[in-house]
């Protein structure tokens, strides 16, 4: 080992060494000092390589002894604490990133992923559970409030919940110490087009001239399907000979069967097949299609409908409420037409059918009421014959 010079700072010295990474030698600097009534030796650092000086390394050694600076070795046993603490840290992301891989097969998951990294990564991804606290979910939930929707709001924070409750199925980690508050949300908006807004609808439909928008718009109106059950369409799905239309993967999760009204199929039988693809409404590359908001808004604001209305949705809504109001068909068909899950969500047409049953009652009591009092005119009239 090369010799310890001294140099003119107490307690500093230096070797002669070979310069790493350049020619010739360079200065390793030494500090040596008393301390817990032991003598220590530490290296300060190299003349090149980390600048360092005598007076440095003086500057180095007074800091030790007054215990204002951790030794070198200190220093790579705390970044080996805290590499290996921060490997094992679970952090909002790092559970996502888990819970999103069980769920490689969901339909949602390119949307959920897409929020996610949005608006709840920047504000909890590096934190975990343990670390955030209501104040956090308050001011997310406030700030967020002004420029998404409740449901939109209330849904970022439930995948929050969901991520954590997995770490904690999965015992990576503690779960949340509170009950995030949810905004509260107002989702039962039945959306209903009347006949002469239709008409204006299926006018404008007949002027445009985008490829899809109008057959989907039609498809909406005439079947009451959903939006990704339209998208995701194929040829195969539609039985011409039998007269039905299959829902793949529809929003309960079970494949669903539906009624091919002639309507529809007058719609399928008029809308040309793209060749290379099995979508009835193909996008880029033959799949199937994920937008279609700028033609459908056209065709919308072409036919003059109210600007909150979506012209998917409502016109599903629309479907439902013709069928509800038409007083011929009841809310358990009207259920398995529109695929829900449970008759909760068919409930919000019943006061249409419950309108149609009134009005139907109504006739009955006229029809009633006509016939006594036709039936008192013919006895009034025999009367009269028989006394004259």
């Amino acid at each position: 080992m090369p010799k310890r010079i001294k140099t003119d700072y107490p307690g500093v010295y230096y070797r002669e060494v070979r310069r790493i990474g350049g020619k010739g030698t360079e200065k390793v600097f030494y500090i040596v000092f008393k301390k817990d009534n032991r003598t220590k030796e530490e290296k300060a650092g190299c003349q090149f390589r980390d600048a360092m000086t005598p007076a440095k390394a003086a500057r180095y050694r007074a800091e030790r002894i007054e215990n204002k600076r951790e030794s070198r070795q200190e220093i790579r046993l705390r970044e080996e604490l805290e590499k290996q603490t921060q490997e094992n840290r679970w952090t909002i992301k790092r559970l996502w990133e888990a819970f999103k891989s069980e769920r490689s097969s969901s339909r949602h998951l390119d949307g959920d992923n897409y929020m996610f990294e949005k608006h709840l990564a920047p504000v909890f991804g590096e934190k975990t559970p343990s670390e955030i606290i209501p104040l956090d979910v308050d001011r997310f939930r406030l700030r967020l409030i002004k420029e998404k929707s409740s449901q939109t709001v209330k849904y970022l924070i439930q995948m929050l919940v969901r991520a954590v409750n997995y770490g904690v199925k999965k015992q990576l980690c503690d779960g949340l110490n509170f009950r995030p508050e949810l905004p509260r949300v107002n989702n039962i908006k039945t959306e209903f087009l009347d006949s002469k807004q239709i008409a204006h609808l299926l006018a404008a439909i007949e002027e445009d001239t985008h490829p899809l928008a109008g057959s989907v718009m039609k498809l909406a109106l005439f079947t009451g399907m959903r939006r990704g059950e339209i998208f995701k369409l194929k040829w195969n799905d539609i039985d011409f000979e039998r007269g039905f239309i299959t829902l793949r993967d529809p929003k309960g999760g079970k494949d669903q069967v539906i009624p091919l009204n002639d309507a529809a199929r007058d719609v399928f039988q008029n809308h040309a097949r793209t060749p290379g693809s099995d979508y009835v409404f193909p996008g880029k590359n033959g799949g199937y299609i994920k937008e279609l908001k700028r033609p459908l808004n056209q065709i919308k604001a072409k036919a003059g409908l109210p600007k909150d209305f979506r012209p998917l949705h409502g016109l599903r809504h629309t479907f439902a409420s013709i069928a509800a109001s038409s007083g011929k068909v009841d809310l358990y068909v009207l259920q398995r037409l529109l695929t829900h899950k449970t008759p909760a969500m068919t409930q919000r047409y019943a006061h249409l059918r419950d309108e149609s049953l009134r009005k139907a009652a109504e006739l009955v009591g006229q029809l009633v009421a006509e016939a006594v009092e036709k039936s008192k005119t013919q006895d009034s009239d025999k009367r009269r014959k028989d006394t004259a």
